[in-house]
């Protein structure tokens, strides 16, 4: 009977193990805008990943989520990495929004401790040549680089003007942005007769910065911020130096600036951002989010960030089936197995034929909501640029480019 005893035992104590090996769930940080210039768009990038997060539990993979605020600020931004890595010893952190967030964070905290990260925002030309993740591989990104927003912009603008201004906040983004929109509109014989920055921190008032970038009475004014700087000094520009030709972006693709300056004041005017492919993926992604909040509102960024976590999630999968331990490392060394071809096409939500693939051992290249999620030796991806305008109070797309 003894022996018996010990046999069940051990068995039990297997059938223990497996279970709760079957069960092991990884830790995600996010680390997203709730405060400061980008706090509009935070929530409801947020709700994106929150949203890819449950459709993998149903399928039978639990991951759970460890939110911080990155207040849009290079030094809390890092304090909560830290905790995210250290305390929390989570395996990702998807975020930041801005590049001049993401890549001290990258540079302090996540490429120096091996722990992946997967901004679904930060757009500057610099994080694909990142000197911290040089030879690391930790640092990906699911929106394409601002050298394809800015090429897009200035090709576009061009078709129109003949000169323009820029105003652009003064980190990684806003130059990277203003530099390759310059480099594109002067090629089209345009000319860029200004180029203004101003601080990260929003500001009151802009009216010394408006002052040199309208001297020239530019064609237009590139508004390149974020929603928090654009509401002021787009409302000054109109109230204090009656201009109102102005060119938007990603960063100011916004309903708070709607509200700020009224509709009348934005109606017909332009702007660009990362866009998403179209197709059926994105159709179940927006069907599945509505389903789940209510509503999708016209802002960028919300596909990248479903995005960012389906690879993870996908990538994390592969390797517990692996029997690898779930390291950020043993991850990341699967995150282009799962999202880039060849393999059968996986789109947004469809997490259980993904986990049954796997397990048969087949390849899978995950297309989301945002485009393909094809990583290249970078962790860059090119995705479509959206140019999009302000009509009747609302964010209408115009068209979508592919760039190659």
């Amino acid at each position: 009977m003894k022996k018996v005893a010990i046999v069940l035992t051990v068995l039990l104590f297997c059938v223990a193990f497996v279970s709760g090996a079957l069960a092991q769930e990884i830790k995600v940080g996010t680390l997203l805008a709730h405060t400061g210039p980008l706090k509009e768009f935070g929530p409801n990038i947020q709700n994106g990943v929150v949203l890819a997060a449950k459709q993998m539990a149903a399928a039978g993979f639990n991951i759970k989520l460890i939110h911080e605020d990155s207040e849009t600020s290079a030094i809390p931004a890092t304090n909560a990495a830290k905790k995210l890595v250290e305390v929390d010893k989570v395996v990702a952190i998807i975020g930041a929004l801005a590049s001049g967030v993401t890549v001290p964070v990258a540079e302090s905290v996540t490429c120096p401790n091996g722990v992946i990260m997967i901004s679904p925002a930060s757009t500057s030309p610099l994080i694909t040549v990142l000197p911290a993740d040089k030879g690391r591989d930790f640092l990906f990104r699911t929106c394409p680089s601002d050298a394809l927003q800015g090429l897009v912009a200035g090709k576009f603008a061009a078709t129109y003007n003949r000169t323009a201004a820029i105003l652009y906040v003064n980190n990684p983004y806003g130059q990277g942005l203003a530099e390759n929109f310059k480099r594109a509109f002067e090629k089209r014989h345009g000319k860029v007769i200004a180029m203004v920055p101003h601080d990260e921190k929003a500001a009151e008032s802009y009216t010394a910065e408006l002052k040199k970038a309208l001297a020239g009475n530019p064609d237009r004014l590139c508004a390149y911020s974020y929603p928090e700087h654009g509401k002021v000094y787009l409302k000054e520009a109109i109230e204090f130096f009656k201009f109102r030709r102005f060119l938007f972006c990603d960063g100011t693709k916004s309903m708070d600036i709607v509200k700020a300056l009224g509709a009348k004041n934005v109606e017909g005017q332009y702007g660009t951002a990362p866009g998403s492919a179209g197709g059926e993926p994105y159709v179940i992604f927006a069907s599945d989010y509505r389903a789940e909040f209510g509503k999708l509102p016209p802002l960028p960024f919300i596909t990248n960030a479903y995005d960012g976590m389906a690879v993870i999630g996908l990538a994390a999968y592969k390797t517990k089936l692996q029997g690898k331990a779930l390291t950020p490392k043993n991850i990341r060394d699967n995150l282009r197995f799962v999202a880039n071809p060849p393999g059968e096409i996986i789109k947004p939500g469809e997490f259980k034929k993904a986990f049954a693939l796997l397990k048969e051992g087949k390849d899978i290249n995950y297309e989301g909501a945002a485009g393909s999620v094809d990583f290249d030796k970078n962790g860059d991806v090119v995705t479509p640029v959206e140019i999009w305008k302000y009509s009747k109070g609302k964010i209408v797309t115009v068209r979508v480019e592919h760039v190659f």
